[in-house]
C-alpha cells in the first residue's frame, strides 16, 4: 500500500507542475500515438529482380526513381531497397524480421511472387508467406503495400487467374493498400518486346518510369503531406 501511496503522489505532484506552469497533459496513449506520428517515413521495399534493378545500371531502377520522386515531391522519407534478385515469398518472410527490426520502417512494400510462379511453388504458400509478412509489417507498426503479379498467358487461364487474384486477397484481408500489377503499361504497351531485356522477363531501363508510376498511385495516398 505505501508503494502505491508512494506512486500516486509522485504521479499527481508532477500533474500538479504540470498544471500549474500550463504545460498540456497529454495521456499515455496519445503520446505513444504523437511519436508513431513524429517518426521520419521509411519506406522499406522487400522485394525480388524487378526491384532490384537485375540486369540495369545502378540508380535507374523504379525504386531509385521513389527516391526522387520523394524528393521532388518534398516528403521527407528515406527508401531502404531490400530487395534480391531471385528471392521467393519464403525467402521476404524468412528476412522480414531483421529488415523490420534493423530499420523500423514506417511503411513495408512487398514485391514478391514472381519467382513462385516461376518455380511452379503453391499458390497457397506463396498467398500464406505474403500474409504472413503483410501481419508482420502491421504488427511493427509499418503500413503495408502489395505489389501484385501476373504470369504469362502460358501458364493457363485459370492459374494465371488465380495467381494474379491471391495478391487481391491478401490485401483485402489483411487491410494492405494493393498495386493490381507492377507491369501495367509495360507488358501490354506498343511493340513491349523492346521494354525488356533479352531473357523477355527482366524490363529494360526505359520501362521503369512506368512501374514506378503504377507504384506511386497507390503509394502517395500512405504518405504524409
Amino acid at each position: 500500500m505505501a508503494i502505491t501511496r508512494r506512486r500516486l503522489l509522485t504521479h499527481c505532484s508532477a500533474l500538479g507542475i504540470a498544471i500549474a506552469m500550463g504545460m498540456p497533459v497529454i495521456p499515455a496513449s496519445a503520446q505513444g500515438q504523437a511519436l508513431a506520428a513524429a517518426r521520419r517515413t521509411t519506406i522499406l521495399v522487400v522485394g525480388d529482380s524487378l526491384s532490384a534493378e537485375y540486369g540495369l545500371k545502378r540508380g535507374s531502377g523504379w525504386v531509385a526513381l521513389l527516391e526522387q520522386r520523394l524528393a521532388n515531391e518534398k516528403i521527407a522519407a528515406s527508401v531502404v531497397n531490400a530487395s534480391i534478385s531471385g528471392d521467393t515469398t519464403s525467402g521476404g518472410r524468412s528476412r522480414l524480421t531483421a529488415l523490420l527490426k534493423q530499420h523500423s520502417p514506417t511503411h513495408v512494400i512487398i514485391e514478391l511472387g514472381g519467382n513462385d510462379a516461376l518455380r511452379g511453388l503453391p499458390l497457397a504458400m506463396t498467398q500464406a508467406n505474403l500474409a504472413a509478412m503483410a501481419k508482420e509489417a502491421k504488427a511493427a507498426g509499418a503500413r503495408v503495400l502489395i505489389v501484385g503479379m501476373q504470369v504469362p498467358p502460358n501458364y493457363g487461364s485459370k492459374y494465371g487467374n488465380d495467381f494474379a487474384a491471391l495478391f487481391a486477397t491478401v490485401a483485402k484481408e489483411e487491410g494492405a493498400a494493393l498495386v493490381p500489377f507492377l507491369l501495367k503499361g509495360v507488358v501490354d504497351a506498343p511493340q513491349a518486346e523492346a521494354l525488356f531485356q533479352s531473357d523477355r522477363i527482366h524490363p529494360r531501363e526505359a520501362a521503369h518510369p512506368a512501374m514506378l508510376d503504377n507504384v506511386w498511385a497507390t503509394l502517395k495516398g500512405l504518405l504524409p503531406r
